[in-house]
């Protein structure tokens, strides 16, 4: 039975340390909107969402006056739609523009799912949907959009990585003018999870029920708080401090979970154990590795601090929720975390240690702002750099790439809001075209083989 009173000792941490609920997020199932014919079919698309969550919105405010705990933000996702879309003619963007129109209906802040899965290959209507990326991006406000290259199962479809690097630079050419924002709104996995409630990245996965509730949760300023009363504990005993207060942060989400799905008579998911920064001071992921005894995030010895923090999130939530899933770790998004932004600001965290980072932590290279001028195959090089790390270790990781359009190194782009803001970050200028335009499919590593 969940304890209420365990959730009133984090008022004091909601009140001084930034906790929140980042999201509760509504997946929905579109499978049944499929019809050959598009109008048809995103006529039912839209209908479907609109009355599964008509209530979302008002269930989540209702929420957070009884209880005092901020959500932050109400989201929906849906079926990838490059799966509804491929039973009919037409353009997918008219799919893109159907979600808009739901979001704004329900009054969401993000509609996720107009996404692909092709780590094996393009099935009918994959290619289109990617192509139309860009311009669906652009011609919309809340809508998210994913891509699945790999997976440790299927290993990485390089065509796809390829492709990828060209729809990242474009959705940032065709937002060139509101901050880039399209590429902001785009990320490219390996090893994606049905479950994710965090966007941009969110989708319903096909082995999900018809309609379901997950929670993302976050709480970095207060883990960084609990740490400081510490100064003199050993590593062990700061693993034991994080893991109670992740247990205590997790707590909060499934009673936020398990409220949701009651009142909107609809089955509890997940909580995400995520701990999502904001640019907010106090509210920062690298100010945790940086109270444990690192001078700046990005220094030696941050893989590894990194490392044990993730770990002791996720022993300490997982024994907090009756079903944990998702991405469940620390997110290390540059330009939303302002520890992140003041380390790259001062060149100490650079692209090739986020890289590092990534190996031990969700979820990948996340918000990171790089030089207009780089090139597809450079995009698509990182990412597929990305792509192993997640096949190989399996785990998830992805890429959240911005080609800041016009900009080059040491300028600063700037988005507001969640996304924050962040310097345009050096990358290496050494071609990897030749090895992106081979094409192909890296196989899968060894450790697929487990059956």
């Amino acid at each position: 039975m969940l304890n209420v009173t365990e959730i009133f000792e984090t008022i004091k941490m909601i009140q001084e340390e930034n906790l929140d609920i980042r999201t509760i997020t509504m997946g929905i199932s579109l499978l049944d909107c499929i019809d050959s014919d598009i109008d048809l079919a995103c006529e039912k698309v839209y209908k479907k969402i609109t009355t599964k969550a008509k209530d979302l919105v008002r269930v989540g405010e209702e929420i957070e006056r009884e209880y005092g705990i901020p959500i932050i933000h109400k989201r929906i996702s849906v079926t990838p739609i490059a799966i509804v879309s491929a039973a009919c003619k037409g353009d997918p963007v008219q799919f893109a523009l159907t979600l808009e129109r739901a979001a704004q209906t329900c009054g969401v802040n993000f509609i996720g799912g107009y996404s692909a899965l092709v780590q094996k290959g393009f099935s009918a209507g994959d290619r289109e949907l990617i192509e139309s990326i860009p311009r669906a991006l652009a011609q919309t406000e809340h809508v998210c959009a994913s891509v699945n290259v790999g997976s440790t199962k299927a290993g990485i479809n390089l065509d796809a990585v390829a492709m990828m690097g060209r729809i990242v630079k474009e959705a940032s050419e065709l937002t060139a003018d509101r901050s880039c924002i399209g590429s902001a709104k785009l990320v490219v996995f390996c090893n994606a999870p049905e479950d994710n409630p965090f966007m941009a990245g969110a989708f319903h996965g096909v082995g999900e029920p018809d309609v379901i509730i997950n929670v993302g949760v976050s709480g970095p300023g207060v883990v960084r708080s609990a740490v400081a009363k510490y100064p003199d504990a050993t590593i062990t005993e700061i693993a034991d401090v994080i893991k109670k207060t992740a247990f205590k942060v997790t707590r909060m989400g499934q009673l936020v979970g398990v409220e949701a799905s009651k009142r909107l008579g609809v089955p509890f998911g997940i909580v995400d154990l995520s701990l999502a920064p904001t640019p907010a001071v106090g509210d920062s992921v690298a100010h945790i590795l940086e109270e444990i005894g690192l001078e700046c995030c990005g220094t030696h010895g941050t893989t590894a601090t990194l490392a044990m923090l993730n770990d002791a999130v996720k022993k300490g939530g997982v024994m907090a929720s009756s079903k944990v899933g998702g991405l469940s770790g620390a997110f290390i998004p540059v330009s939303e975390d302002a520890g992140m932004i003041a380390a790259a600001e001062q060149g100490v965290l650079t692209l090739e240690k986020l890289e590092a980072m990534t190996a031990v932590c969700s979820v990948g290279l996340d918000m990171i702002i790089v030089p207009g001028d780089i090139s597809a195959s450079t995009i698509a090089a990182i990412i597929a750099d990305e792509a192993a790390i997640g096949m190989v270790n399996s785990k998830t990781t992805a890429v959240r790439l911005i080609p800041a359009i016009g900009k080059k190194v040491g300028d600063t782009l700037e988005f507001g809001g969640l996304l924050g803001y962040g310097p345009v970050m050096p990358i290496s200028y050494k071609s990897a075209e030749k090895f992106i335009g081979r094409g192909g499919q890296i196989p899968a590593p060894m450790q697929s083989l487990k059956n």
